[in-house]
């Protein structure tokens, strides 16, 4: 009922003075959104039936056979296909929603039993051989295109993760993998370009309008591994570690600006952790070259800067807020 019809019912003295109170605060009272409540249940049960899946395999494989398990992986998997292939909606460039409510989830299963039957055939049967770029190049080509085809951004996901583990091994030396030197140039190098392509990759996408929501997941892939990688140089080249964090103060002054122009909080936070990090390096690097009590001036500055962090975050937080309300 509507507030003006509980006064009408209050002045005819059909509900008394407190049962009106109680009317309006219920009227009052927002509801209980369960929407992501439920979709994290959702991903939560993809994810363990995968999982069971996995440990399924693991502890009768001796008893059920190479072929049983991949034939029901397959089974899953075009099966999940099949019927996302029924429901989809018509393909667009814009934003498409899901046509079922199950659509996302059966999709997410989908993809994730491919790469299990891709990775247990290469297991069993080592059908790609020594060459590893295929076991990764294959599902990531899969995975782009189901992504963009059923416009799911989870799947993107898992297709840009299969291009940094293709990147990975393609690029960079099989023997600097297999030696596990993983502060090899090469990887830092890699880590650098890619990066760089995805962010450059999200931006493209948005100024085409070429599923421009695709965008944050392009641009949040990229920053981190962007800065994962620069500051992996900083750490290990030495000698020019100054080049290496001027770098890097630009790539974060460049991430800052794109932040704030998508108002974006998590980015600006993302962003200044990056920079703080690579900034008391730096700090370290000069407090060495002082004298025994730079341990005193490194803590005080520790300390310092660790709030000047918070107090400048909340500024930048209550900013974003006020322009939200503009």
């Amino acid at each position: 009922m509507h507030r003006s019809t509980f006064k009408k019912f209050h002045a005819e003295g059909l509900i008394s003075d407190a049962t009106l109170q109680r009317m309006e605060a219920f009227e009052n009272t927002r509801l209980f959104s369960l929407f992501w409540q439920l979709r994290t249940l959702l991903y939560m049960g993809v994810l363990l039936l995968t999982g069971g899946l996995g440990i399924l395999v693991y502890k009768n494989i001796d008893t059920i056979g190479h072929q049983a398990v991949l034939a029901f992986i397959a089974a899953v998997t075009v099966g999940c296909f099949f019927y996302c292939w029924r429901k989809k909606a018509p393909f667009s460039w814009e934003q498409v929603p899901a046509p079922t409510l199950f659509f996302d989830y059966i999709l997410l299963l989908g993809c994730l039993s491919l790469l299990i039957f891709l990775g247990y055939l290469q297991y069993a049967y080592d059908v790609f051989g020594d060459n590893y770029g295929l076991v990764t190049f294959i599902p990531m080509g899969i995975l782009f295109a189901t992504a963009y085809l059923f416009d799911h951004i989870g799947v993107l996901s898992l297709a840009i993760t299969n291009l940094a583990a293709w990147a990975g091994i393609a690029i960079t030396p099989l023997t600097i993998l297999k030696a596990g030197n993983f502060s090899h140039p090469h990887l830092i190098y890699t880590g650098l370009l890619l990066g760089a392509v995805l962010v450059a990759a999200g931006r493209l996408t948005e100024l085409r309008r070429l599923k421009a929501h695709f965008d944050t997941t392009y641009f949040n892939f990229g920053v981190h591994l962007f800065f994962i990688a620069a500051l992996a140089g900083l750490f290990e080249f030495h000698k020019v570690w100054f080049l290496w964090f001027l770098g890097l103060a630009g790539a974060a002054l460049f991430c800052y600006i794109q932040a704030m122009r998508r108002q974006s909080f998590y980015f600006v936070v993302v962003t200044i952790l990056y920079a703080y990090i690579a900034l008391c390096d730096v700090v370290i690097r000069l407090m060495d070259r002082l004298n025994s009590d730079a341990f005193a001036l490194l803590f005080l500055y520790f300390i310092g800067s660790a709030i000047g962090i918070i107090l400048l975050l909340m500024h930048i937080n209550r900013k974003l807020k006020a322009h939200d309300r503009l």
